[in-house]
């Protein structure tokens, strides 16, 4: 490092020499030793912010400067890995000595997460946590998400937005399911409950995307449950409206709003789903597809009921019964239209001809409007019912 010093030299000696439980460092300190290593703790915290600003910007080349930036974080998450570890120890029990220990954690995380937002650009953001670093994440987020939740926000639809939305990253935080928690993940997390702590709420908006909706979409939060609580949102006050002509026009207010709306693709909540965007849009040239074809859906509607009343069609009455459920159903048919099986003007006129011949044990009239939009935003447990079945389908197939 620059003129040879080891800047992080006064942490390393208090945590794997002072702190060392097979020393009897610990042993000796006094009150007044303790609260002078307090006062330290803190300078020592900010030199080291100087101390690294000033070495990175006396280097010219990007890779000298990853290599620098990546030495301090790297150190500063072995020397918090350490003292987290240590604490631990019996040896270190006593009330003063945890509360110096809980002031170290305190100012290497906050000097890690200062590296994190100032040089993430030079940081490998998609190494997985260490274990240690993720359970001091994981506190400071949920503290965090607690005082967001306490907040009272003046506009309606937020109120129930911001608690799922807490509800959401509170089980992505907590989550323990193999899916590996990266620097990038954390830094988003961060980023994100410090925008929401920040978001006032206070501001008026005649559109449907309130300034919580704004804020979401502009990080990319692309959350299924959060998206799903957008276009329901829509749906009602689009099918509230009882004339055809209003309901396209109130989709196309809502659709011109939503192009306006900014969102930053180089970010995202989860990186295994579509951007946010992305699937809004989907949604909405798919609804528009719908009502813009109404008139040809209820001429087709007719058709089929004259058929019908002829008694050699007779085909709704003598329905097909399906094992699956309806929203298992939809997931299979959104598939197909998806995936060009099945081809039609739109997805919606998939499934009005189709669902009408199709019951399940439980249910003989199925509404086919019901059985489309539930396949927006499929529960995991279908979605793993149905990619059984198909594969029972293809095991039988080979053996033909």
């Amino acid at each position: 490092m620059m003129n040879n010093i080891y800047p992080l030299e006064w942490f390393d000696s208090l945590i794997l020499q002072t702190f060392d439980p097979l020393s009897k460092n610990i042993d000796s300190l006094t009150d007044n030793d303790i609260e002078v290593i307090s006062e330290n703790i803190s300078k020592e915290s900010i030199k080291i912010q100087v101390h690294l600003k000033n070495e990175v910007f006396s280097l010219k080349k990007k890779r000298h400067i990853r290599v620098t930036v990546r030495q301090y974080h790297s150190t500063l998450i072995f020397l918090l890995d350490s003292i987290i570890e240590n604490r631990t120890e019996k040896v270190l029990q006593s009330e003063k000595i945890r509360r110096l220990a809980d002031l170290l954690i305190t100012n290497l995380d906050y000097l890690i997460s200062f590296i994190e937002d100032r040089f993430s650009y030079y940081l490998s953001l998609d190494e997985r946590v260490p274990i240690t670093y993720l359970m001091v994440c994981r506190k400071e987020l949920a503290l965090k998400l607690q005082r967001i939740n306490k907040r009272n926000l003046s506009a309606e639809p937020d109120k129930l937005t911001i608690k799922r939305v807490i509800k959401i990253l509170q089980n992505a935080i907590e989550a323990d399911n193999g899916k590996k928690l990266t620097y990038r993940r954390i830094l988003y997390f961060r980023e994100l409950s410090k925008l929401l702590e920040e978001h006032s709420g206070d501001m008026e908006n005649p559109s449907i995307f309130t300034p919580l909706d704004e804020l979401l979409i502009d990080h990319n939060f692309n959350s299924v449950q959060y998206i799903s609580i957008l276009t329901e949102r829509m749906t009602e006050q689009i099918y509230a409206t009882e004339n055809h002509l209003a309901k396209l026009n109130l989709l196309l207010l809502f659709f011109k709003d939503f192009k306006q709306l900014h969102s930053n693709i180089k970010i995202t909540f989860d990186a295994s789903h579509q951007n946010i965007k992305d699937v809004l849009e989907n949604w909405f040239t798919s609804e528009i597809s719908f009502l813009q074809s109404r008139d040809e859906f209820e001429e087709s509607a007719h058709s089929l009921s004259r058929r019908n009343s002829n008694p050699s069609h007779q085909t709704v009455e003598n329905k097909i019964q399906c094992t699956l459920s309806s929203d298992q159903m939809g997931l299979i048919l959104r598939a197909t239209d998806e995936t060009r099986v099945l081809k039609a003007k739109s997805m919606s006129l998939i499934f009005k001809t189709i669902v009408p011949y199709l019951s399940t044990p439980f249910k003989r009239n199925l509404s086919y409007q019901s059985v489309r939009s539930k396949s927006y935003n499929p529960e995991e447990k279908d979605k793993e019912f149905v990619i059984k079945t198909l594969e029972k389908i293809i095991k039988h197939i080979k053996e033909y």
